[in-house]
């Protein structure tokens, strides 16, 4: 018995609805999440290094997203980024000049290690821009 017209079309429909609501989900995902240990102000005319307590980290956390092609500084008001790789390294240049984030690429952690204490100890680091002044965190992947 072959179904009526009607019903095939209604699950071609439905078909299509859940495969392009399946694309919308996939089409955002977060590309880094990283923890900061250490914040660095800087203004020309005083530097503070201070070390983050780990439940102060939480609420400044580096994330980077993807979407559709696309990345975003989802932790800074969703600034869209311009990636970069070179070698154990992934830039993420904020395309407003606000900043940047540089990330080791974990599969080479090893051998960006090598380099110096820096690249041992952390694996990303995230730089603002505030007119003049800056204001740097070194971190860990989470």
């Amino acid at each position: 018995m072959k179904p009526p017209a009607r019903v095939l079309l209604i699950l071609f429909i439905s078909l299509l609805l859940s495969a392009s609501s399946l694309a919308t989900v996939n089409a955002q995902f977060t590309v880094f999440k990283g923890l900061p240990i250490v914040k660095i102000s800087e203004s020309g005319v005083s530097r503070i290094p201070e070390n983050i307590a780990r439940n102060r980290a939480i609420n400044l956390k580096c994330v980077i997203s993807k979407i559709s092609g696309s990345y975003y500084w989802a932790s800074r008001e969703n600034v869209k980024l311009l990636r970069i790789d070179s070698g154990a390294f992934s830039t993420f240049v904020a395309e407003n000049g606000s900043g940047y984030i540089r990330i080791v690429n974990p599969d080479l952690k090893n051998t960006a290690s090598l380099m110096s204490e820096t690249e041992a100890k952390y694996d990303y680091v995230e730089h603002l821009l505030i007119g003049l002044r800056s204001v740097t965190y070194y971190g860990i992947h989470e």
